[in-house]
């Protein structure tokens, strides 16, 4: 890295590692390309969607997830999980997806 700072410094060019990706930018980034409703579908189809929310933590002694559900009707429910495994925060971040995309199944989503 100090080469590269050096032969590109008379030049006035600096250098800067790349940076990792974060969740949010995938997730924003999926959802601006998906397509997951048709033009085509009734508004009524496209309200019967469920949302899901979630979130995650880590730290050196533990990491966890929240999830918020929220059906169609305007139900919410919200759940905590305390992972027994060490991770990092991308890592929960994809366990906490992985985990409400199984809760959701398991209640029965059509559409997420």
């Amino acid at each position: 890295m100090i080469k590269w700072v050096v032969e590109l410094a008379p030049y006035g060019i600096s250098y800067e590692p790349r940076r990792a990706i974060k969740t949010q930018a995938l997730d924003h980034f999926i959802a601006e390309c998906s397509t997951l409703f048709p033009r085509n579908r009734q508004q009524e189809e496209l309200t019967a969607a469920w949302v899901l929310y979630v979130d995650g933590s880590a730290t050196s002694e533990r990491s966890g997830v929240g999830l918020i559900v929220v059906l169609p009707e305007g139900h919410v429910h919200e759940h905590v999980l305390k992972f027994l495994f060490k991770a990092s925060n991308n890592e929960v971040e994809y366990e906490a997806l992985l985990a409400g995309m199984d809760l959701c199944y398991a209640l029965g989503a059509k559409h997420l």
